[in-house]
This record gives structure tokens, C-alpha cells and sequence, in this order.
């Protein structure tokens, strides 16, 4: 027997720890996690892959490709909505995440309640 389907969410961070942590909080909103990735290249194959609604994403990531070349190329090939996840609040970081229309911006270390909120917001409810 199924039930309705869960929203599928991609978490993007190279930090394991922190990605890990991300996940649990996204299960408690009763959201699946479709995949984690540590890279802007296996961001963009996993969105390509399992089409996820949301995307939560990391700024700096490894390699020489960061968060929002991935978010670009993830809104360009499959429509996810962003939610930037920084630990940096330089006027620079804000101006580049704001390149690809987020459809939030959180600094990290992030609450249950800060997420929740900012995924509701980005997802209508």
C-alpha cells in the first residue's frame, strides 16, 4: 500500500557532518532525501537523475565549481527551487548567491524552525 509521495529534496554540502545533519532535519519535515553530493558536478547529475523539488545548497563546495554554478545549471536543466545554505555573509557571497534567484538564503548553523519556515516559503506551504 502507498501512500501520497514525499517531496524529494537533494542536499548539497561538503561537509559530511553538516549534510547528514540537513538530512535528518528534512525527514522530520516528512520530505525524502534523494542524494547527497559534496560537488557541484555530482549536484547537478543527481538533480538531472532524480528531478528533486528542492534543492538544498551549499555555497562553497569542493573543486573549482561552487553552489550557485550547480544551482544554475540545476534551475537550467531541471526547475528545482534553491534554498542557499552559507556560513558567510560577505557582501561578495551575497551578490553571487543572489545571481541565480534563490528561493532562500539561510546561515548556517541552521534551526528546525529556520528551515522549516524557509522550505515552506520556497514550496507554497
Amino acid at each position: 500500500m502507498n501512500g501520497p509521495r514525499k517531496r524529494l529534496v537533494l542536499v548539497v554540502d561538503d561537509e559530511f557532518l553538516i549534510a547528514q545533519g540537513l538530512c535528518l532535519q528534512v525527514e522530520d519535515l516528512d520530505m525524502a532525501v534523494c542524494g547527497t553530493a559534496a560537488t557541484a558536478d555530482e549536484a547537478v547529475a543527481l538533480a538531472q537523475l532524480h528531478k528533486p523539488e528542492l534543492v538544498l545548497m551549499d555555497v562553497r563546495l569542493r573543486g573549482d565549481k561552487d553552489g550557485v554554478d550547480a544551482a544554475l545549471a540545476i534551475h537550467h536543466a531541471v526547475g528545482s527551487k534553491v534554498i542557499f545554505i552559507t556560513g558567510s555573509r560577505e557582501p561578495s557571497t551575497i551578490a553571487r548567491i543572489q545571481m541565480d534567484h534563490p528561493a532562500g538564503v539561510l546561515f548556517k548553523p541552521i534551526s528546525d524552525r529556520q528551515l522549516r519556515s524557509a522550505v515552506e516559503v520556497a514550496l507554497g506551504g
